[in-house]
Protein backbone atom coordinates (compact mmCIF):
# COMPACT_ATOMS: atom_id res chain seq x y z
CA UNK A 1 0.00 0.00 0.00
CA UNK A 2 1.58 3.18 -0.80
CA UNK A 3 1.17 6.34 1.66
CA UNK A 4 -1.20 8.22 -0.57
CA UNK A 5 -4.05 5.39 -0.08
CA UNK A 6 -3.00 5.28 4.06
CA UNK A 7 -5.89 7.44 5.90
CA UNK A 8 -5.27 8.69 9.26
CA UNK A 9 -8.07 7.85 11.17
CA UNK A 10 -7.00 9.18 14.17
CA UNK A 11 -6.93 12.80 12.57
CA UNK A 12 -10.41 12.22 10.66
CA UNK A 13 -12.15 11.66 13.87
CA UNK A 14 -10.93 14.71 15.52
CA UNK A 15 -11.49 16.86 12.37
CA UNK A 16 -15.32 15.64 12.38
CA UNK A 17 -15.22 16.47 16.17
CA UNK A 18 -14.31 19.98 15.62
CA UNK A 19 -16.69 20.30 13.16
CA UNK A 20 -19.53 19.16 15.50
CA UNK A 21 -17.84 21.81 18.08
CA UNK A 22 -18.07 25.00 15.57
CA UNK A 23 -21.48 23.85 13.79
CA UNK A 24 -22.27 23.67 17.89
CA UNK A 25 -21.33 26.28 18.86
CA UNK A 26 -24.27 28.59 18.88
CA UNK A 27 -26.03 25.54 21.45
CA UNK A 28 -25.24 25.50 25.24
CA UNK A 29 -22.27 23.23 25.73
CA UNK A 30 -23.34 21.35 28.54
CA UNK A 31 -26.30 20.21 26.63
CA UNK A 32 -24.04 18.88 23.38
CA UNK A 33 -21.76 17.47 25.81
CA UNK A 34 -24.85 15.63 27.36
CA UNK A 35 -26.03 14.60 23.49
CA UNK A 36 -22.41 13.28 22.99
CA UNK A 37 -22.21 11.56 25.55
CA UNK A 38 -24.74 9.40 25.39
CA UNK A 39 -24.29 9.25 21.87
CA UNK A 40 -20.80 7.81 22.68
CA UNK A 41 -23.01 5.39 25.28
CA UNK A 42 -25.23 3.70 22.97
CA UNK A 43 -22.45 3.39 20.63
CA UNK A 44 -20.21 1.30 22.75
CA UNK A 45 -22.81 -0.56 24.41
CA UNK A 46 -25.11 -1.46 21.42
CA UNK A 47 -23.18 -0.87 18.28
CA UNK A 48 -23.19 1.75 15.02
CA UNK A 49 -27.04 1.35 13.97
CA UNK A 50 -28.24 1.75 17.78
CA UNK A 51 -25.94 4.95 18.08
CA UNK A 52 -27.72 6.46 15.02
CA UNK A 53 -31.35 5.16 16.04
CA UNK A 54 -30.67 7.19 19.33
CA UNK A 55 -29.74 9.90 17.38
CA UNK A 56 -32.63 10.03 15.04
CA UNK A 57 -35.39 9.65 17.54
CA UNK A 58 -34.35 11.13 20.35
CA UNK A 59 -32.19 13.85 19.37
CA UNK A 60 -34.35 16.36 17.53
CA UNK A 61 -34.99 19.91 17.09
CA UNK A 62 -37.45 21.56 19.05
CA UNK A 63 -40.60 23.35 17.47
CA UNK A 64 -39.02 26.63 17.72
CA UNK A 65 -35.71 25.17 16.76
CA UNK A 66 -37.44 23.72 13.42
CA UNK A 67 -39.61 26.97 12.99
CA UNK A 68 -35.82 29.33 12.63
CA UNK A 69 -34.48 26.44 10.42
CA UNK A 70 -32.34 25.35 13.49
CA UNK A 71 -30.79 21.67 13.84
CA UNK A 72 -29.97 19.73 16.98
CA UNK A 73 -27.37 18.82 18.51
CA UNK A 74 -27.93 15.04 17.67
CA UNK A 75 -28.70 16.08 14.22
CA UNK A 76 -25.50 17.91 13.62
CA UNK A 77 -24.37 14.75 15.30
CA UNK A 78 -25.46 12.51 12.96
CA UNK A 79 -24.29 14.41 9.70
CA UNK A 80 -20.77 14.35 10.64
CA UNK A 81 -20.56 11.34 11.93
CA UNK A 82 -22.40 10.27 8.00
CA UNK A 83 -19.22 12.37 6.96
CA UNK A 84 -16.67 10.71 8.47
CA UNK A 85 -18.80 7.00 7.44
CA UNK A 86 -18.07 8.55 3.74
CA UNK A 87 -14.26 9.67 4.54
CA UNK A 88 -13.51 6.16 5.12
CA UNK A 89 -13.70 4.89 2.35
CA UNK A 90 -14.93 0.98 3.15
CA UNK A 91 -18.02 1.32 1.10
CA UNK A 92 -20.22 3.88 3.99
CA UNK A 93 -20.83 6.10 1.00
CA UNK A 94 -23.94 9.23 2.14
CA UNK A 95 -27.27 8.16 2.25
CA UNK A 96 -29.67 9.53 -0.28
CA UNK A 97 -31.49 11.92 2.03
CA UNK A 98 -31.21 13.54 5.72
CA UNK A 99 -34.71 11.74 6.64
CA UNK A 100 -34.15 9.03 9.72
CA UNK A 101 -35.71 6.21 7.63
CA UNK A 102 -33.27 7.02 4.99
CA UNK A 103 -30.32 6.96 6.91
CA UNK A 104 -31.40 3.90 8.93
CA UNK A 105 -32.11 1.97 5.80
CA UNK A 106 -28.56 3.21 4.25
CA UNK A 107 -26.93 1.70 7.15
CA UNK A 108 -28.51 -1.71 6.85
CA UNK A 109 -28.68 -2.35 3.38
CA UNK A 110 -25.27 -0.82 2.01
CA UNK A 111 -25.15 -0.88 -1.79
CA UNK A 112 -21.91 -2.67 -2.76
CA UNK A 113 -22.48 -5.91 -4.58
CA UNK A 114 -23.31 -9.36 -2.22
CA UNK A 115 -19.26 -9.99 -2.65
CA UNK A 116 -18.13 -6.70 -1.42
CA UNK A 117 -20.43 -6.44 1.85
CA UNK A 118 -18.49 -4.36 4.96
CA UNK A 119 -16.64 -7.06 6.83
CA UNK A 120 -16.95 -7.36 10.47
CA UNK A 121 -13.54 -5.59 10.81
CA UNK A 122 -14.53 -3.05 8.61
CA UNK A 123 -17.96 -2.62 11.01
CA UNK A 124 -15.41 -2.96 14.51
CA UNK A 125 -13.05 0.15 12.61
CA UNK A 126 -15.87 1.78 11.63
CA UNK A 127 -17.56 1.84 15.22
CA UNK A 128 -14.10 2.56 17.02
CA UNK A 129 -13.16 5.64 14.61
CA UNK A 130 -16.83 7.00 15.49
CA UNK A 131 -16.10 6.23 18.95
CA UNK A 132 -12.89 8.81 18.98
CA UNK A 133 -14.56 11.21 17.23
CA UNK A 134 -17.18 11.39 19.74
CA UNK A 135 -14.82 10.89 22.70
CA UNK A 136 -12.87 14.09 20.90
CA UNK A 137 -16.36 15.87 20.60
CA UNK A 138 -17.29 15.52 24.26
CA UNK A 139 -13.56 16.88 25.10
CA UNK A 140 -14.16 19.91 22.80
CA UNK A 141 -17.71 20.52 24.19
CA UNK A 142 -16.24 20.65 27.83
CA UNK A 143 -13.63 22.83 26.65
CA UNK A 144 -15.51 25.20 25.70
CA UNK A 145 -17.95 24.54 28.55
CA UNK A 146 -15.08 25.62 30.48
CA UNK A 147 -14.26 28.59 28.33
CA UNK A 148 -17.61 29.98 28.74
CA UNK A 149 -18.41 32.66 31.84
CA UNK A 150 -21.13 31.28 34.04
CA UNK A 151 -24.17 32.97 35.06
CA UNK A 152 -23.23 35.04 31.44
CA UNK A 153 -20.50 36.84 33.89
CA UNK A 154 -17.10 37.41 33.06
CA UNK A 155 -13.74 36.59 35.23
CA UNK A 156 -13.34 40.43 35.93
CA UNK A 157 -17.67 40.86 37.16
CA UNK A 158 -16.81 37.95 39.18
CA UNK A 159 -13.95 39.42 40.77
CA UNK A 160 -15.45 42.30 41.68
Amino acid sequence: MSNSAVTNLDRLAAQHAQAVITDTKDRKSSDVENTVTKALGVLQEDGVYACFLYLLAKEQASKEDKKRNKKSAGEILVKYMLDLLDSLKIGWDKPSSEKAEDILSHLTQNNKRENERISLEQLLLTKETLEQMLIYARYGAKARQDEEPENGQSDQEKKS
